[in-house]
């Protein structure tokens, strides 16, 4: 089948085959009742979906004038006339997924038919990847996991963790960076269970005394999701953890990461220069990958030669050489980086400087006329010079190649559709607050949390003629810092506060995220 019909064709094709169409569906006009008789796989083969009854009649979407033939199945299954409604097939493909993932079942009502089974084997066939959605037939600790999975992608989860305890076993799902507990299955099924997550990532079974990891590719409801795969060994069994990635949403632009306008200028013009290093810091799980992906998509085009060397590669980049670390055969970040500057690269992107080694080798190419992109683990930019002296790099050759340092945090996004305006109290006595702030209520859209989505906040630090010779003098980091702010450089606190004053963060949220933005001073 294909498609569907393109939107200005719709009309046209409908009068000529006598039937209404509509450009959308909305959730309101089906009737999850009427899905149980038409199979998933029937509906997407043939672009066809039940909406509701009318008049006597079952009001049937279609997408092409081919699924006219199908009409006749669907009258002999439900025993009355049917009617049909055209509509875009993009809407069609969305309505289908999204109507078949509400009404499928859940993890805890897999959980109710898991009594009375025979949990000591489990499926291993699972070749190409397959939408679990389809997979409804499948043994109850197969449809567990599989109901686990895909409730996970519908809650925009980006961590499944599966932890055994001494009689308990726990799935907590991270949701905006914050862990929940989603549920609690019997003990019994633990082995099972994490037997299937290792056969699905192609992981060793027999194996339970050594730390795994791999990778499982899945289609949920229409998306392509990669899921790496990590698992350990504890006391009370082997526990596992799944960081989901969504390949639909893709690579993002400077604009779209939160960074502003007056942050993509900054970018931009600190993007444009031919050598020197840019650094983008902060703790793990703070977005600073995504960052560098973004400044990698706005730096592509033919006439560059950029080679990335990551661990792991989290998106792939048509027109960019991409490297996987591996350890197993003594590919490091330092050893990669070695035979990177053998390929004539102008751009080179380096996932993480976390030794002197790479540091050096990094700085050393950043000097002989390449660009090099690369993350630290610091608080915010004034520390990522400690950082690398600490390491071992002279303060001379840090003043020479560092271009900018940009530090960041994730913050929740208070959820647009039940977002809140309060008057704010006087709770935070040390910290100045706008007259008015907002919140989330918490509703069906944002599953009860008040918050949907993240966004980074920033402080983007230059490197300007006084800020190398302070470098080079060993100043604190807290004068580097204080200089940097002088020069109009906005603190991680200060962006933090901007974005909760125009409603799209809490000042609780930033607060948290920004506790340690004020540190004590130490000499470098």
């Amino acid at each position: 089948m294909s498609a569907g019909l393109p939107s200005e064709e719709l009309e046209t094709t409908a009068r000529r085959l006598g039937i209404a169409c509509q450009a959308e569906i909305g959730g309101d006009e089906v009737d999850p009742g009427l899905l149980s008789r038409v199979p998933l796989s029937f509906a997407r083969a043939n672009l066809i979906l039940p909406l509701r009854e009318r008049n006597g009649a079952i009001r049937v979407a279609i997408a092409t004038p081919a699924a006219l033939l199908a009409l006749d199945e669907v009258r002999h299954l439900f025993g009355r006339p049917v009617e049909a409604v055209l509509v875009p097939g993009p809407v069609l493909i969305d309505a289908i997924n999204h109507i078949y993932t509400s009404v499928s079942g859940t993890a805890r009502e897999v959980l109710q038919e898991l009594e009375g089974e025979d949990l000591s084997t489990v499926a291993t066939e699972f070749n190409d990847p397959k939408d679990l959605l389809d997979l409804g037939d499948e043994a109850p600790v197969i449809r567990l996991l599989n109901s686990i999975l895909s409730e996970a992608v519908k809650e925009r989860v980006s961590d499944i963790h599966i932890e055994p305890y001494e009689r308990d076993l726990m799935v907590r799902f991270r949701i905006d960076g914050i862990l929940y507990e989603k549920l609690s299955p019997p003990k019994v099924i633990q082995d099972a269970l994490i037997s299937r997550v290792k056969i699905m990532a192609g992981l060793n079974i027999a194996e339970k005394r050594l730390p795994q990891d791999g990778r499982i590719r899945v289609i949920v409801a229409g998306r392509d999701v990669d899921i790496r795969v990590s698992t350990i060994p504890t006391f009370y069994g082997e526990r596992a953890v799944l960081r989901l990635l969504d390949k639909k949403k893709g690579v993002l632009s400077l604009e779209d990461i939160g960074l502003g306008a007056e942050g993509v200028r900054v970018m931009e013009r600190t993007l444009s220069r031919s050598n020197g290093i840019i650094l983008v810091t902060g703790p793990t799980g703070s977005g600073k990958s995504t960052t560098l992906y973004a400044g990698l998509n706005r730096l592509n085009s033919s006439e560059k030669n950029i080679i990335t060397i990551e661990d792991p590669i989290e998106y792939q980049i048509k027109g960019i050489g991409q490297i996987q670390v591996n350890s197993k055969i003594d590919l490091t970040f330092a050893a990669g980086l070695r035979s990177i500057l053998r390929q004539d690269p102008d751009i080179i992107m380096v996932g993480e400087i976390r030794d002197a080694e790479t540091a050096e080798i990094a700085i050393q190419a950043s000097l002989t006329g390449h660009l090099v992109l690369s993350t630290l683990h610091t608080n915010d930019a004034a520390t990522a010079v400690t950082r690398l002296v600490d390491m071992g790099i002279e303060p001379f050759m840090i003043a020479s190649s560092l271009a900018a340092v940009m530090a960041q945090r994730l913050v929740r996004v208070i959820c647009p559709h039940c977002r809140e305006e309060y008057s704010t109290v006087d709770q935070y006595p040390d910290v100045t607050l706008p007259e008015k702030l907002y919140r989330g209520r918490g509703c069906d859209k944002c599953f009860g949390l008040g918050t949907l989505g993240r966004t980074a906040i920033y402080e983007i630090m230059p490197v300007d003629q006084h800020l190398c010779s302070m470098i080079i003098r060993r100043c604190h980091a807290g004068e580097i810092k204080e200089y940097a702010v002088s020069r109009g450089m906005r603190t991680l606190r200060d962006d933090g506060m901007a974005r909760a004053a125009a409603g799209i963060t809490t000042i609780e949220e930033v607060l948290r995220v920004t506790q340690d933005d004020d540190y004590a001073d130490v000499p470098v």
